[in-house]
């Protein structure tokens, strides 16, 4: 897989073979001339790709995003292109290998038939490509168009790595990264595809394989943001989509609690058990006392449900299970953070609160980082910018009332100047006999 199979590269509306080809001949120059040369390759296909997507007149706002994934982009290929070159000596065919994962294919030829297809306006491929478009863009008139001259095409599936079929594409998550836009008609253009004829339960390769588009749709941030997520979920259910055990957790994990909810409410009509982390994400206490009632969860279980109640606020929840006998400070079975960890890094101070009153460790590090909760609360306010900023202030002083020590670097972090008598309070911890 290419080194995020969503972070393919768009192609030029007239891909040229030729041009191609002659690409991955420069790239092997580059390599062999060493220094910058490979990156400033890398730098200038990435320019021209963007250059033939970019739509004039966007804003200020846009451009700067666009110019961040354009460097990302540029800085991705480069490290795969060195990495691949230096297996084989530069080989002209890994530089040929290079160029199709760079834009979604899983091999060279793969890549160059499909360049070949899409020169012909009348291809499968081709044709598949504008319908892909269409859907994004919420085109629904060239969609229909497309669907009724060519039946087959609702059942057709993309060339690319991913495999997906049209239907998948309205969930806009493990595509092709360029594609995944969610426009505000998307659940009159996937009805359009079910009256088509689209399998609701077709899978494509993404995240592991096995794929469903219910299951993409209730994990993406994109129909979410645009306010369709349970609608589209309702569509999809409604012709027939499984409802699943996990898929709570999984919409959970991937920040969609609404989703969530909304699915959990789905599996309760349907008699399918929810797992002690969904309960515990959801908030839905009842439940979760009854799970906890009929037994006790091990370790892991313990660990999932903690940090998914925690990651959501879920005060409640986090109440009961301690009442419960679970652990305040039980850890997460991967990466060891506690409750409190989580809390502070996601700014709910009033958990935070919560946790201390019931004995929470302050001093408690994480196995991934080696860190405290006062590492992780400063993390998420500093490095990530995540706010409020006065949820973050309030939680870093809790934390220090509660005895956490700061080291020196810590402490004297530039980005505290302005913070003065946190930044005073930070220093003095470090000093303090404990």
């Amino acid at each position: 897989m290419y080194p995020n199979p969503q972070d393919v590269l768009p192609l030029p509306q007239r891909p040229d073979t030729q041009q191609y080809r002659t690409r991955a001949k420069d790239l092997v120059r580059a390599y062999h001339a060493g220094g910058e040369a490979v990156e400033i390759w890398a730098r200038q296909w990435v320019d021209a790709l963007w250059r033939a997507q970019s739509a004039p007149g966007q804003a200020t706002a846009d451009n700067q995003a666009d110019t961040r994934d354009r460097d990302r982009a540029a800085q991705q290929v480069t490290h795969f292109a060195r990495q691949r070159l230096a297996t084989d000596d530069a080989a002209l065919h890994q530089a040929q290998f290079v160029i199709a994962r760079a834009h979604g294919f899983p091999s060279w030829p793969r890549f160059v038939r499909h360049l070949t297809d899409a020169a012909n306006d009348q291809s499968t491929s081709a044709i598949f490509e504008q319908a892909a478009d269409a859907i994004v863009r919420g085109d629904l008139s060239t969609l229909l168009l497309l669907l009724r001259a060519h039946p087959a095409l609702v059942r057709a599936r993309s060339t690319r790595e991913h495999e997906a079929t049209l239907l998948h594409y309205v969930s806009a998550n493990g595509v092709e990264n360029y594609r995944q836009r969610t426009p505000a008609n998307i659940v009159v253009i996937a009805t359009a595809l079910l009256d088509a004829g689209a399998d609701v339960n077709a899978t494509c390769e993404v995240y592991g394989g096995g794929a469903d588009t219910l299951g993409l749709v209730v994990t993406s941030a994109h129909p979410r943001a645009a306010g369709v997520q349970l609608a589209l979920t309702d569509l999809l259910v409604a012709r027939g989509a499984p409802v699943v055990a996990g898929m709570v957790r999984s919409a959970l994990a991937n920040g969609c609690p609404e989703a969530a909810a909304h699915v959990g409410a789905l599996c309760v009509a349907r008699g399918i058990a929810l797992r002690l982390d969904e309960l515990a994400g959801m908030g839905l206490v009842e439940p979760l006392e009854a799970h906890l009632s009929r037994q006790t969860p091990d370790d892991r279980a313990a660990g999932e449900a903690m940090q998914m109640a925690a990651w959501y606020g879920r005060g409640a929840a986090i109440a009961t299970m301690l009442d419960h006998g679970l652990p305040v400070d039980t850890p997460d079975p991967n990466g060891g953070e506690t409750a409190l960890h989580t809390a502070c890094y996601a700014g709910h101070e009033a958990l935070v609160a919560m946790l201390l009153e019931r004995g929470a460790s302050v001093h408690r590090m994480d196995t991934r980082y080696g860190t405290t909760p006062l590492v992780w609360a400063l993390h998420a306010w500093l490095e990530d910018g995540r706010t409020p900023v006065e949820a973050y202030r309030a939680i870093v002083h809790r934390l220090l009332d509660a005895g956490a020590v700061a080291d020196a670097a810590l402490a004297q972090d530039e980005r505290l100047a302005g913070e003065t008598t946190l930044r005073s309070r930070l220093m003095q911890s470090g000093t303090s006999e404990r």
